[in-house]
């Protein structure tokens, strides 16, 4: 194919996707009362954690196994879900692409493609009429910034509508092995729950290590790592310093860039979104960048698109 007729065939196909309709149906009752559970349940456990930590209940071993999932599903979501999945940051071989998927689904924070499709929409109406999470939704006021940072932090996804893969991901729903992992969500699900509870009562032989390791490693660390994905939809929306010219109110803040794995440069992300390494500054600490790059480095990824500083000079706000 010519690269007039490549070009072509790329640009039908865009107009394709703009016809196709935003949503594609509602969530069944089932899907709803799952995402409830799915948000409430280690949220519940969550708020328990400080009274229950307060002198019993917690050991290395729990705090361990919750940090080495916390840290392999969380970056599951940011180098796998968002930076490759969704902005085709780097070129991933088949094994690293379906194992990011894998253990991106294992944050619980939804399947691949319906995980990418939110995004992409997020992107495509960044704070205008049609982003699934903008805290500045219903308007600037006092009153109607706490419901918004509410709705953009975890309301949004109690709403019945779902987003159209077929708009938003069409390339997802062409890959087999991914469609595969997408489905399987409801297993890995499971997996995620139980593997840390196996893992605990085996190292420490008791039916108690195993309870700990579940509460700790499993509910704890999944509704820590969805406060800290969901405060980029909210607080990253609202609050911090915006040194790049975008057309929505994304923010950098630094707080967050640790434990959000470099999520937080959220600014420097919506003026490059395609870029691989979010936080382009000096001291600006991005943990997925640095994974990528080792990724770079074993030839695991190719042609992975790294900030341009001549590029990132145009986009500095006036």
């Amino acid at each position: 194919m010519s690269p007039s007729t490549l070009e072509r065939s790329r640009t039908e196909s865009a107009r394709d996707q703009r016809t196709e309709p935003m949503f594609d149906g509602t969530k069944s009752t089932t899907e709803m009362s799952l995402v409830k559970v799915f948000a409430v349940v280690p949220l519940l456990a969550l708020i328990a954690a400080v009274p229950i930590a307060w002198g019993w209940g917690l050991n290395w071993t729990d705090i361990a196994l919750a940090v080495s999932f916390y840290v392999v599903t969380g970056l599951g979501v940011t180098v796998g879900f968002h930076r490759y999945f969704t902005h085709r940051a780097f070129k991933a071989k088949r094994g690293l692409r379906v194992a990011l998927a894998v253990v991106g689904s294992m944050a619980m924070q939804g399947p691949v493609i319906g995980w990418v499709a939110d995004h992409r929409r997020h992107h495509a109406y960044a704070d205008r009429e049609g982003d699934p999470h903008s805290p500045w939704r219903f308007g600037t006021s006092a009153k109607a910034l706490a419901k918004g940072f509410w709705y953009a932090h975890m309301g949004w996804m109690f709403q019945r509508d779902r987003t159209n893969a077929n708009r938003f991901a069409p390339d997802l729903l062409k890959d087999r092995a991914i469609r595969v992992v997408d489905r399987l969500f409801p297993l890995l699900t499971v997996a995620t729950l139980l593997l840390p509870a196996v893992l605990g009562g085996l190292i420490t032989l008791s039916w108690w290590g195993a309870l700990t390791a579940f509460f700790w490693a499993s509910l704890v660390r999944v509704a820590a790592l969805h406060h800290v994905t969901w405060s980029v939809n909210s607080i990253c929306h609202m609050i911090g310093n915006r040194p790049f010219a975008s057309r929505d109110k994304s923010a950098n803040f630094w707080p967050l860039a640790v434990l959000s794995f470099g999520e937080s440069w959220h600014n420097s992300h919506h003026a490059d979104p395609t870029g691989a390494r979010h936080g382009v500054r000096r001291g600006q600490i991005d943990i997925s960048a640095r994974v990528i790059w080792l990724f770079e480095k074993l030839h695991w990824v190719s042609d992975v698109r790294w900030p341009k500083p001549e590029r990132l000079a145009r986009k500095l706000a006036a």
